[in-house]
């Protein structure tokens, strides 16, 4: 992402382009691993550019709020961060309210929401809310090495299994738990018939390092 004029605000435009990057990769079968970068040093992202929520109608904020929260399906973000919108008289709308409480449980969701408040990434990841906060480098990428780290971890997995694993605790977490029980064996049936499995076992009986092709 390279807004710097706007720290990354995500404006309509911006908004668009994301989504229609997003809808071209989730359609190339090479990709496995995706990572979101920022290229304005020193934030990732401003969150809604409220510049330009502030000329809007109130049907077009509801469409491009509704515009955001599905972008925000797809993506998830970390640094200094919070839900800061009841500081400027609004309330999150691209999800915060939904996912936070999911995340951290009510309470802790209501008091970070009530108050606005801003996390270091230490606190973040204390809280449980980020999986890593790294102590940043010189270069100052110090996130996006740990994050191609874990790349180079997910990337010679069975790409069918992660995909399918991925469908799998999304839609389960949404549910109740034999619903979710449920989901799990509808992809696990689909990831039967593939070459990959067939592979993985074959490589675990020859004590090999197995070879996944997406198939």
């Amino acid at each position: 992402m390279n807004r710097p004029s706007a720290r990354n605000a995500l404006g309509n435009v911006f908004v668009s382009e994301l989504l229609e990057t997003l809808a071209q990769l989730r359609e190339d079968r090479q990709v496995r691993v995706l990572l979101f970068r920022s290229g304005v040093k020193g934030v990732f992202c401003a969150g809604a550019d409220l510049k330009e929520r502030e000329q809007m109608s109130e049907a077009e904020v509801g469409v491009f709020v509704q515009r955001l929260r599905g972008l925000m399906n797809d993506i998830a973000s970390s640094a200094v961060m919070g839900l800061i919108e009841t500081t400027r008289g609004l309330l999150p709308g691209a999800g915060g309210t939904q996912r936070l409480p999911r995340c951290l449980g009510v309470a802790l969701a209501k008091e970070l929401i009530f108050t606005g408040r801003r996390l270091s990434g230490t606190e973040a990841h204390v809280l449980g809310l980020v999986n890593h906060a790294v102590a940043q480098n010189e270069e100052g990428d110090a996130a996006y090495q740990r994050a191609r780290a874990l790349a180079q971890e997910i990337l010679p997995q069975a790409p069918i299994a992660v995909r399918l694993g991925k469908v799998a605790i999304d839609r389960g977490t949404e549910v109740d738990i034999a619903s979710g029980m449920a989901i799990e064996g509808m992809c696990y049936a689909q990831n039967i018939p593939t070459r990959d499995r067939l592979e993985g076992m074959a490589a675990f009986r020859e004590k090999r390092t197995p070879k996944f092709v997406g198939k």
